[in-house]
């Protein structure tokens, strides 16, 4: 049977189909979503103003809580830093907080740039797994008619934003961002160090071949399930019989036997797909591109943001199984 022949048979396979099981439950939490009531926590109201110890020049009058609170309002919503300003004020006001008072945006502006926020903390159970890409995030650029019309222009920029998801739970446990000519095997070792539980096995795609993401995995006792490079060969092989446990030299044999394809599937290598499902979410919630205009800004907008996912995903996530297609 030729090559075409075989592609051909193959594209006739139904797709797998999937069922979320626990719809009922997940629909009520995309309601929640939505809904705007609300509040501002006692915890986060005792320390709306800054209580540490004075220091020599200006003290701050504000605490990083009351800036965070800020910045998450101003992401949530979308608003510019005068109008979330307006609506923390608005919102203290509702809840008879009267007395305290809100920063001026140019303030929580300049604040944002050192605000030292907290991750959500993910409560787990035991190990857990980890799927891990990229994506590109744009600074400034044109719209997509602009470039159809005219082409882009020198201008055009973008940053790069890595993250590592739970695939079970939809979780965001790390992530990076850095400037587009970053290669995405040096951002392994700072993800992989804003992981709390122990990670049992890392997906990650062929831009991760190098021998310092095999060797970092190794020596954290972590299965790395990463496709070799279709050229690649073995390593640590000076003699015959060499090296044969080497997890990427029993992937390469294993690929040479049953073919790349299966491999993924015997692997599960699909899952980080998942990753990609997660950076969906990003740019569907929160928009492809950046408000901030600083790359220390950037950062700390892309914390925030991640964090408002974490508690999004906290309200519920979907449950899926595969259904059987005939």
């Amino acid at each position: 049977m030729s090559k075409i022949a075989k592609a051909d048979q193959g594209s006739n396979k139904p797709k797998q189909k999937y069922q979320i099981e626990n719809w009922s439950s997940y629909n009520q939490s995309l309601v929640k979503r939505g809904n705007i009531t609300l509040y501002i926590s006692d915890a986060a109201i005792k320390s709306w103003n800054e209580s540490g110890p004075k220091q020599r020049g200006g003290q701050y009058v504000y605490s990083d809580i009351c800036i965070e609170t800020i910045f998450m309002l101003k992401t949530v919503f979308k608003l510019a830093y005068r109008q979330a300003t307006g609506f923390t004020q608005s919102l203290l006001g509702i809840m008879g907080c009267k007395e305290l008072k809100v920063p001026c945006y140019t303030q929580v502006s300049r604040r944002v740039r050192e605000l030292d926020i907290q991750p959500m903390v993910i409560k787990t159970k035991g190990s857990i797994t980890i799927a891990i890409d990229s994506t590109g995030i744009k600074v400034f650029g044109e719209g997509e008619w602009k470039v159809r019309k005219h082409g882009y222009s020198k201008r055009r920029t973008w940053r790069k934003l890595h993250l590592g998801v739970d695939p079970q739970t939809g979780f965001i446990h790390c992530h990076t961002l850095t400037l587009n000519d970053i290669d995405d095997g040096s951002q392994l070792k700072d993800l992989l160090a804003q992981i709390k539980p122990k990670v049992k096995e890392v997906y990650l795609d062929g831009a991760y071949d190098h021998f310092e993401c095999w060797e970092t995995l190794i020596k954290q006792q972590t299965n790395p399930v990463i496709p070799p490079r279709a050229d690649a060969v073995i390593w640590y092989a000076k003699e015959p019989g060499d090296s044969p446990y080497y997890p990427r030299n029993m992937a390469i044999e294993r690929i040479h036997e049953v073919d790349r394809a299966n491999w993924k599937k015997e692997s599960n290598y699909h899952r980080r797909s998942l990753a990609e499902t997660a950076m969906f979410r990003f740019k569907t919630i929160h928009g492809p591109s950046f408000f901030s205009r600083k790359f220390e800004t950037q950062q700390k907008e892309t914390d925030i943001k991640i964090k408002l996912l974490n508690i999004m995903a906290a309200q519920g996530m979907p449950v899926s199984k595969p259904i059987m297609t005939v």
